[in-house]
């Protein structure tokens, strides 16, 4: 490809599209472990003698015990990934760990829910670590002005990635004789072992590339501490530090806020669109356009930010999600649905990127994997009001059309708090600390 295209696009250096290549690689989990096939396989499968609603209430749970590990453990392992500079080891144990559980869910058998949810929780506890250590290489590779490019970029591999694989596992699914699978079900362990092998390979560029990031001690270390301890310390030290930081620090308040928002999207697109009577095979197929649309879109938004900026950028998208918001109140019919799924599609990847790249800029680089293990923090419990407010008003109203039009709170909020965040500042003060 042109030289110039690719610079446009922020894959005009090696190391750029080798780190960008491990959101092509991940995924593949999100798209078909997470969303499309192994919640049904869970329900149908390794619970099928536990009657629906206790199923549905056992994955939830092992959700929720990922998360909330992650959450506990990214500043954590930030803090020692940052002492030790072993990023990338660091990343490349949880990958592989996660490989491993991911292809060892093709073993489950029926009534084994509990074998199920233990890989379940493993392989959501490893991706989700790894992202602390590959979102922080991220001011390592690409400069300031680069970072939007790279950063969208990469959400646009990932989209394009995950989505190839998850079609190519949905006709398994649906057409398994003419792939030579006997069955539907060996069809769907067979899906479980290409996730696993998709993002084993497709990491190898970024660990063969992308260089480990020099290691930098604070003033009051010698280098010779544990280094448990000293990532304890450390913690602390990032904590208070972050406060100063008043800019990241906003910056990550706002991302709660509004992102939030897109989650409860996310997350309760399925169960409401299966409310208003919108079949099983148009929501996936829905899913699926949200995919497809994110690789235009999601380079798109690298290019607008190049123009009238990030921020500027992520206003745009929280409107659109706005919108979407608005028009699914009146939704009723399936193609309704696949056009929310396009709205969906055009500002998913954007905002998200977009908000990694604005919070990288404003951070000291060599406390990176720290500063993104409390950026996985604050990402891991946004959806946690948002759902609840779903639900309450569902409750208070009797409908989920009204809970479609609360989640605009979310939205509006970050966007208040978005105002009051100045790059050039943040910029500034983390280029100071270099």
């Amino acid at each position: 490809m042109n030289v110039k295209i690719l610079s446009r696009l922020g894959l005009d250096r090696r190391e750029l599209r080798a780190w960008a290549m491990y959101d092509w690689a991940n995924s593949a989990f999100q798209t078909t472990i997470i969303t499309a096939v192994f919640p049904d396989f869970f329900a149908a499968v390794a619970a099928a003698d536990l009657p629906p609603a206790i199923a549905t209430a056992r994955y939830a749970w092992a959700t929720t015990i990922a998360v909330g590990i992650v959450a506990v453990m990214g500043p954590i392992l930030g803090a020692i990934a940052d002492y030790r500079a072993m990023k990338k080891r660091m990343l490349g144990a949880f990958m592989a760990i996660g490989v491993v559980a991911t292809l060892m869910m093709a073993t489950i058998d029926r009534g084994e829910w509990e074998y199920a949810s233990i890989l379940f929780i493993m392989a959501n506890i490893c991706i989700a670590a790894s992202f602390v250590f590959y979102d922080s290489l991220l001011p390592h590779i690409a400069r300031p002005d680069e970072m939007d490019r790279v950063s969208t970029a990469a959400y646009a591999m990932g989209y394009l990635g995950g989505g190839l694989l998850l079609v190519i596992n949905l006709l398994w699914i649906l057409m398994p004789t003419s792939f030579g699978i006997p069955d539907t079900l060996t069809a769907i362990r067979l899906s479980f072992v290409s996730v696993g092998i998709w993002w084993l390979v497709f990491s190898i560029p970024l660990f063969r590339d992308v260089r480990e990031p020099a290691r930098a001690l604070e003033q009051d270390e010698t280098g010779a501490e544990n280094p448990v301890r000293a990532a304890f310390v450390r913690l602390r030290e990032t904590f208070q530090e972050l406060r100063g930081y008043r800019q990241a620090f906003l910056m990550l308040v706002a991302f709660l806020l509004y992102n939030d928002g897109i989650q409860t999207i996310i997350r309760m697109a399925t169960i409401y669109g299966a409310e208003i009577g919108i079949d099983r095979d148009a929501r996936i197929a829905a899913f699926v356009v949200v995919q497809f649309v994110g690789v235009p879109f999601s380079f798109l938004f690298g290019a607008i930010a190049a123009r009238i900026g990030a921020k500027t950028s992520v206003f745009v998208a929280l409107a659109v999600y706005t919108a979407i918001s608005i028009l699914g109140y009146f939704m009723t019919s399936a193609w309704q649905f696949f056009v929310l799924a396009f709205l969906v599609g055009t500002v998913q990847g954007g905002s998200q990127a977009l908000s990694r790249s604005l919070f990288a800029r404003m951070i000291p680089k060599h406390k990176s994997s720290e500063y993104f293990g409390f950026f996985s923090v604050f990402e891991k419990f946004a959806g946690v009001a948002g759902p609840a407010l779903f639900a309450a008003s569902v409750t208070l109203f009797g409908s989920s059309r009204a809970a479609v039009l609360s989640v605009i709170l979310f939205f509006v909020a970050g966007a208040l708090v978005l105002t009051r965040v100045n790059v050039a500042e943040g910029e500034a003060q983390a280029h100071v600390s270099v």
